[in-house]
C-alpha cells in the first residue's frame, strides 16, 4: 500500500521547458522546487510547494521532440472552493501565458474554466469542493 504521506510527482515532456516552467510558476503560484540540466541529453525543472505532498515535472530531450499533449483530455484539475481565491487564480493564469478554452468534456463547463499551455496540456480551475 501507499502511504497518504507519500510524495507523488506527475511528469511530462516538453518542447519548451524555461517558458513551461514560468507559465505553471506564474499562473499556479508554484515555485521551481528542483531541476537539472544535462542528464542524459535531460533537462528538467520541479514546480510545487516546498513539503507539499505533490509536485510537477517537466522534461526536455536534446534530441527527441515532445510535441503537443496527445488528447484535449489531458488535465490537471486544481479546486478552489474560496470564492476570492478562485477569482485570484483565475486572474493570475489569465496573466500567464496561458490560453482560455473552452472545455472537451462540458463537465466543466458548470463552475469550472479551463486553460491550455504551451504543449495542448490543459489545467481547470473549478470553483468549489472536490467530491472526493
Amino acid at each position: 500500500m501507499i502511504k497518504r504521506d507519500t510524495v507523488m510527482r506527475v511528469g511530462r515532456p516538453t518542447d519548451h521547458l524555461e517558458e513551461i516552467t514560468k507559465m505553471y510558476v506564474e499562473g499556479l503560484g508554484f515555485e521551481v522546487i528542483g531541476g537539472f540540466d544535462g542528464h542524459s541529453n535531460f533537462s528538467g525543472r520541479m514546480v510545487g510547494h516546498p513539503k507539499h505532498h505533490y509536485h510537477l515535472e517537466f522534461t526536455t530531450h536534446t534530441n527527441e521532440k515532445a510535441g503537443r499533449a496527445p488528447s484535449l483530455e489531458n488535465l490537471l484539475i486544481f479546486y478552489v472552493s474560496n470564492e476570492t481565491e478562485y477569482k485570484n487564480a483565475i486572474s493570475r493564469i489569465s496573466n500567464s501565458g496561458f490560453k482560455k478554452v473552452k472545455s472537451f468534456n462540458p463537465y466543466w463547463e458548470g463552475g469550472a474554466q479551463t486553460f491550455e499551455d504551451l504543449d495542448g496540456y490543459r489545467v481547470v480551475i473549478n470553483n468549489g469542493e472536490s467530491p472526493f
